[in-house]
């Protein structure tokens, strides 16, 4: 008799308690929903791995921990993976590298991958948040080689490496928030038609025509706004800050400190004189051996203090990339708060 109490009490504290337990388990679990390692100490040993696992149109985020290696691995985050967020465990230790470049032939085809399929990376999925992780296309300089490919709005990264030579970043029709990033490459390195805004980054150029190629579509306001940004490079007088891959192309660069890298033109029109009437290029307090004030193109606007007011975070990214643009007022601060 005494053991059926004794089974009785112990039942039903089980009952009592499990709510407890169950939400213990809860919010450990929430901290990360995976964790990726290389020793097997994680969930997974691979970053695809991880994302393959992620829930498909989950509305809350997915938090994923990345501990220090180098994964060599062609990553893809699908379309239907939202919110994810990807923190590493330090910058200059996790790193996401795969070397395929533009003429490299693909296996599964028999033909080169391209420019667009020549990615380490391609990001898909809406609501993005990368912190401490380097992205790298590690094929050296032989053309177009992608670090990451950017399709999902509303990307963020934070404290982020991008590594590689011509095309090492590319942004497609959305919007991307690039906060304390180094960015590093060649030719055209940071291109695309997205609406970007780099918050104190460093751009390290190896030479070539540009440093971006923005092909940013004519009803949109804003295409690359680089600010407090800081230039540097390999050599003396080895590049210019933009050249248009499109007609309206709009890049702006506020208060960055430009190295003796850039050419005294400032700006390239891509061989095509009416690029001149269309592009969107300015700058304002721009510093440094590359700043060239009396020597740039005469196509290129110096905005004034007040017209350079209008590119702040919030105005820049509160338009969706629709035609024509919706007022959503994203915030991507709100993201980076989350997880200081």
């Amino acid at each position: 008799m005494n053991k059926i109490i004794v089974l009785k009490y112990i039942l039903l504290c089980l009952i009592v308690f499990q709510p407890l337990f169950a939400q213990t388990s809860k919010s450990k679990k929430n901290k990360y929903y995976f964790v990726v390692a290389q020793d097997e100490s994680g969930d997974y040993k691979t970053v695809q791995e991880a994302f393959d696992a992620v829930p498909k149109l989950k509305q809350d985020r997915t938090v994923i921990f990345v501990k220090n290696g180098t994964y060599k691995e062609v990553v893809t985050l699908e379309a239907d993976k939202n919110n994810v967020t990807l923190i590493g465990e330090d910058a200059d230790k996790v790193i996401i590298t795969y070397d395929n470049y533009s003429s490299k032939i693909n296996p599964a085809t028999n033909k080169g991958y391209g420019t667009s399929g020549s990615s380490s990376c391609f990001i898909m999925g809406t609501g993005f948040y990368a912190k401490k992780i380097t992205f790298e296309n590690a094929s050296g300089p032989v053309g177009q080689a992608l670090a990451i490919s950017i399709h999902g709005d509303k990307a963020v990264f934070n404290n982020c490496k991008f590594l590689g030579f011509q095309d090492t970043v590319y942004g497609a029709d959305g919007r991307q928030y690039f906060k304390d990033c180094y960015i590093e490459g060649s030719t055209d390195f940071i291109f695309g038609s997205s609406t970007a805004f780099f918050d104190n980054c460093t751009l390290h150029t190896k030479g070539g025509s540009a440093i971006t190629a923005a092909s940013t579509k004519e009803y949109v306001n804003f295409g690359y706004v680089f600010s407090n940004c800081k230039i540097t490079g390999t050599g003396k007088n080895i590049t210019t800050l933009g050249r248009p891959w499109r007609p309206y192309a709009a890049v702006a660069f506020i208060n960055t400190q430009m190295s003796d890298a850039i050419k005294s033109a400032g700006w390239n029109n891509w061989g095509k004189t009416v690029n001149e009437s269309t592009a969107r290029y300015s700058e304002y307090n721009s510093s440094g051996a590359g700043a060239y004030p009396n020597e740039r193109v005469k196509w290129m606007k110096k905005l004034t203090s007040d017209q350079a007011k209008v590119y702040k975070v919030k105005n820049v990214l509160k338009t969706t990339y629709a035609n024509p643009p919706v007022v959503d007022n994203w915030n991507p601060n709100k993201v980076i708060d989350l997880y200081k």
